[in-house]
């Protein structure tokens, strides 16, 4: 009794022989193994439940002898591969139980990138095959902002974002500069230093951060890593990508004092197991809290796809396209010392500083809300794939094309006149600044990655070609240069007689309206780069880093300018620089859990990388130099070295590091003012601008030389199962080494030798942290701390002219609902505090004032 056998036509036992072959155990017939494989992936489940036999009870299997297994021939590994293929393909589907198929949950969405037991912890940072190893065994400074320490901040835009870190500060445009993002890494500037998954986001822009996984701050020179520029740092913002892991189905709503509506959405399907696809969708209704009329709308989407035919072949690509519009806020008047009012805003101070200290309200909207607008579209697509030739050597490119529009009109106030005795007649000039920049950028880059072992040194070396084209056309608007209000108003646009203390004109209308002057400057950059990076592991416990990265660097500019109020054609000017740089880095890792590391790196900054600047007074190559047309500028040379330790702690749970690091600029750019141009021409190198009529002359000047140094401490991770903490500390010297400038206040600063920099932050501190109560309950909170920061022009700082020093504190609670909703409420800057982001340069400065408090509640879906 049930000692019926199977027919032998159901009986499927093979097995491989030594020399490749498949005997079938009940014939001992020989068969290819392809055709074993083959014939054992055409039989499954569903045709055996078709049979019209009779049921049948099957023997238990007897072991059998087999003969010993030896190593698979490639062609057994290709018919194994192409029976994991065919299983995949006949799977049956899966009927799912609840509304969404396959669905995730609050942790679907992970960071590839983070620690899963701390998501406050990166592991990893984006660029594999130019940092193979992980971030406690590379030697360099690197902040990760995780997903969970963006959602946790709050953080909507790259601006927001960077700023809750320690040792960024922000800088601010004018005419000559776009605004825009602007940001200072250990003191330098940095704002075309921005990449987008390892690709250079060219131009200045705003950039939202509804489509971002993570945002990695990389300290130090780079150049060998990123290419020109990245003197103090570099960002790179990594964007969502599709997974074949699970589908997820996400959408954040908020809801904020501010009049804030925003609406996120987020959905990745997996179509198959070797397809999916990603899209989102962002909707934004929003003002600023402490800023009257000030809006700040915005929309856009996202979509990626991913595609791996074979194991050995992945295949992506995704576009973005993001519109950030509204009113824009250009900030409040500065107070110069040396007068003093009378009446009931009477100062007892002489001290400088912005208005807001001194009685002026912090709401105040110095601009025109009915001309007064921006517009800030991205339109981003790429293209990419990888390709493993064999185990140890893969291949990859990766194509970009891109298109930034910068449009605004907006005013600033500017030159308070604070010579009347009552202070309440104090009035300012509205200037009005404008830009049409349209930055169109096409990058290709080609790496092959190779691993090898050679006297038990496992290498990983990256080769590489990177070409690039970016051009930009910088326009204004006509219109500012004849507007006027009845009885008010300039040839230049500027409004004057503006009230310090309660602008009168913010609801005039402005006539005629603005249109596009039509005389561009346009400035085209190819680049064309290669470079060759090894890092070398000897048993996890040295481990040497080098690269080497040569740029072929070609600016052309051309277009038009004004002298005397007429427009005049400007010739194009062209150069070319070839920019060789290095870096070198050693690792030793006397636990496991720990490193200590020493580093050395050069980077350049030839003119004209910040690629937003219209002049040589701003960073660019001057279209025309009336005064001296042959003097163009070499590239700025940076060094920079540092030595620093990580470790692991809590169980691997929590990644503390600590850097001292110096960085040193040489050919750095001045500048002097000088009253005629016969006195520019008599300084060596100057390269100036024929002024519009009379006036002093902005001579710029290179061979200036500074210094930066500091300890840069970081923390991120869990402390326990239930306590995160993410966070650092940079404390900064600035110094003028070399300069061939008068100081700009001679009589107190014989030279500019010795004085600080400007836009820089020498103290700055920053903390997040949370707790888990509960499984239902979490409260957190920030605290973030900026020391004063010095205005100024070029390089050294106008002492006269700072910001004052900062504490901002946050907080939030979040609750689980269930497994597929959670609240979180808000709390940004929980005392109302009254500081400001940045401060404009200049003998006329300007400054831009923070966010005041606000309540958000985010109501988040995951399924």
């Amino acid at each position: 009794m049930n000692q019926a056998k199977a027919p032998r036509s159901l009986r499927f036992e093979v097995a491989i022989n030594s020399v490749g072959q498949t005997t079938e155990s009940n014939s001992g017939k020989k068969v290819s193994a392809v055709a074993g494989l083959i014939a054992v992936a055409s039989f499954s489940g569903a045709e055996a439940q078709q049979s019209n036999l009779p049921p049948v009870t099957v023997d238990a299997p007897v072991a059998r002898p087999r003969p010993a297994a030896s190593k698979p021939s490639p062609d057994q590994l290709r018919a194994r591969s192409a029976l994991r293929r065919a299983a995949r393909r006949t799977q049956p589907a899966q009927v799912a139980a609840v509304p969404f198929p396959n669905a995730g949950g609050l942790n679907a969405d992970r960071d590839p990138y983070a620690n899963p037991a701390a998501p406050y912890m990166a592991t990893r940072v984006q660029a594999s095959g130019k940092f193979p190893e992980p971030i406690l065994n590379t030697p360099k400074s690197i902040t990760v902002l995780t997903k969970d320490v963006l959602a946790d901040q709050n953080s909507t835009t790259l601006k927001s974002a960077v700023l809750n870190t320690a040792g960024v500060t922000l800088g601010t445009g004018e005419g000559g500069n776009a605004f825009g993002d602007r940001f200072f890494i250990r003191g330098f500037d940095a704002r075309n230093d921005i990449f987008l998954d390892g690709v250079r986001d060219a131009g200045v822009s705003v950039r939202e951060n509804f489509f971002t996984e993570q945002v990695e701050i990389l300290r130090g020179p780079g150049s060998s890593f990123a290419g020109r520029g990245t003197t103090g740092g570099a960002i790179n913002i990594v964007t969502k990508q599709a997974t074949t892991e699970k589908s997820f189905y996400n959408m954040d709503t908020t809801f904020g004092t501010d009049h804030t509506k925003r609406v996120v959405l987020d959905v990745n399907q997996v179509i198959s197991p070797t397809l999916a696809i990603r899209a989102g969708g962002l909707f934004q209704d929003a003002g600023v809290a402490g800023r009257d009329y000030i809006k700040d709308d915005r929309d856009g989407g996202f979509v990626a796809a991913k595609w791996t035919p074979l194991d050995t072949v992945k295949l992506y690509a995704n576009y973005i396209h993001t519109n950030l519009h509204g009113l824009p806020d250009f900030g409040v008047p500065y107070y110069r010392p040396g007068s003093i009012g009378s009446g009931s805003q009477q100062f007892t101070s002489t001290a400088g500083g912005p208005f807001p200290d001194f009685g002026a309200s912090r709401n105040n909207f110095y601009g025109f809300v009915n001309r007064d607008y921006y517009s800030i579209k991205q339109d981003i697509g790429t293209v990419g794939g990888e390709v493993s030739i064999t185990p140890d050597l893969t291949l990859s490119n990766k194509t970009r094309m891109q298109r930034s529009v910068l449009d605004y009109i907006g005013t600033l106030p500017k030159a308070p006149i604070t010579t009347n005795a009552n202070s309440a007649l104090w009035t300012l000039s509205a200037n009005p600044q404008s830009r049409y920049q349209v930055t169109e950028n096409i990058a290709n880059q080609t790496e092959a990655t190779y691993k090898f072992n050679v006297g038990g040194w496992k290498n990983t070396v990256l080769g590489g070609v990177e070409v690039s084209r970016e051009i930009a056309s910088i326009d204004k608007y006509a219109g500012l240069t004849s507007e006027a209000l009845p009885g008010f108003g300039a040839p230049s646009g500027s409004v004057t007689g503006v009230n310090v203390f309660n602008p009168q004109f913010t609801f005039a209308n402005i006539s005629p309206n603005p249109t596009w002057a039509g005389l561009p400057t346009k400035i085209a950059v190819d680049t064309k780069s290669v470079y060759l990076i090894d890092t070398a592991n000897y048993n996890d416990f040295v481990i040497l880093n080098g690269g080497i990265r040569y740029d072929d660097y070609n600016i052309k500019v051309s277009g038009f300018g004004t002298q005397n109020n007429i427009a005049n054609t400007f010739s194009a000017q062209e150069q070319q620089y070839g920019l060789p740089n290095f870096n070198l880095g050693l690792t030793l890792k006397p636990m496991p859990i720990g490193s200590v590391y020493a580093a050395y790196a050069t980077s350049s900054n030839p003119v004209g990388a910040e690629f937003d600047g219209t002049s040589a007074a701003y960073g660019g190559l001057a279209p025309a130099l009336n005064g001296n047309p042959n003097q163009i500028f070499g590239p700025e040379k940076n060094k920079a070295i540092e030595v620093g330790t990580k470790w692991e702690l809590f169980d691997r749970h929590l990644l503390v590091t600590a850097a001292l690091f110096q960085t040193e600029k040489e050919n750095a750019r001045e500048s002097r003012n000088v009253n005629s141009v016969a006195a520019a021409n008599a300084v060596p190198g100057c390269s100036y601008n024929l002024p519009a009529g009379s006036g002093n002359v902005s001579c710029i000047t290179a061979g200036a030389a500074y210094r930066i140094r500091g300890i840069d401490l970081g923390v991120g991770g869990k402390i326990t199962d239930k306590w995160s903490v993410f966070g650092g500390m940079v404390l900064m010297q600035s110094e003028v080494t070399k300069s061939l400038a008068p100081s700009p206040q001679p009589l107190l600063f014989p030279t500019n030798v010795g004085l600080k920099l400007a836009n820089v932050a020498h103290q700055s501190f920053s903390m997040l942290t949370k707790y888990q109560l509960t499984d239902v309950w979490e409260i957190g909170g920030q605290a973030v701390y900026r020391s004063k920061m010095y205005g100024g022009t070029l390089l050294a700082a106008n002492q006269g002219t700072e910001l004052p020093s900062y504490w901002r504190f946050d907080t939030f609670v979040e609750a689980k609902i269930n497994q597929n909703w959670k609240a979180k409420l808000f709390v940004a800057n929980l005392t109302n505090k009254l500081y400001y982001d940045a401060l404009y340069q200049s003998a006329t400065p300007f400054v831009f004032v923070a966010p005041g408090r606000s309540v958000s509640m985010v109501l988040s879906a995951r399924f």
